[in-house]
């Protein structure tokens, strides 16, 4: 940057340039520790804990189908509480979903998302998302909607750091440690547990909205950590 200020030119194709880049790289090491994926295991738990919580129905409702909509379509979280309900279409196989808009989506071109109905209601998120418009009786605009007190639905759409408190207060009531999870422990965990149940990164990146593969077969990496292991293979 000093360079550049300076009127310099700094060539970082050089090789004395490359070798110092590289050395700092194996010095400081390049490994990138994001935020815990919510998995099955955890996504069962949120829900099991909702259900037992002592709150209003139609806030149970609401916050399952924020949660299982969130993980089931990959969404980012801005995604999610952008979703109005002109985007929904409900179809025999499930529900789509169109986004206008994306954080990787430049040009507003938009997509769709397909979620199908699960065998297991309850963790469906189809099954919780027509319960949650059926029980709000929202019949336009936002979706995902705040309360005001005394349990009152507003027309104001949930920020995207509700998300996150929302995900972060469930996880701690289920009894997991909560502070290395995120609103992104969704679309990540989505991901995830997709490669563990054999999906190929085209599938994945088709509901996900990813453009490149990089970030993607990381998620397939860390899922095949112990499938795929070698040491599997030893006897002892």
């Amino acid at each position: 940057m000093i360079h550049k200020l300076k009127g310099h030119y700094l060539d970082t194709k050089h090789p004395v340039i490359i070798e110092n880049l590289m050395g700092i790289k194996r010095t400081k090491g390049s490994i990138q520790r994001g935020k815990k994926p919510i998995l099955i295991n955890q996504l069962k738990a949120i829900i099991d804990v909702i259900n037992k919580e002592k709150i209003e129905e139609i806030k149970k409702i609401r916050d399952k189908s924020i949660i299982l909509v969130g993980f089931g379509g990959g969404f980012r979280r801005t995604e999610l509480i952008s979703i109005d309900y002109e985007d929904l279409e409900f179809v025999p196989e499930g529900v789509k979903i169109t986004l206008r808009r994306s954080k990787t989506d430049q040009f507003g071109e938009g997509m769709t998302k397909g979620l199908p109905y699960f065998s297991n209601e309850t963790y469906c998120p189809v099954a919780h998302l027509k319960k949650w418009i059926k029980i709000s009786n929202i019949k336009d605009g936002p979706v995902f909607r705040r309360f005001a007190k005394g349990c009152s639905l507003t027309s104001n759409r949930l920020t995207d750091q509700s998300v996150v408190l929302l995900i972060k207060r469930y996880l701690a009531l289920a009894g997991i440690e909560n502070k290395n999870y995120s609103g992104h422990s969704l679309r990540s965990g989505f991901a995830t547990a997709s490669a563990e149940s054999g999906a190929d990164e085209r599938s994945i990146m088709a509901m996900t909205g990813h453009k490149t593969t990089q970030m993607v077969r990381r998620y397939i990496k860390e899922a095949n950590l112990f499938k795929n292991n070698a040491l599997n293979k030893i006897k002892i």
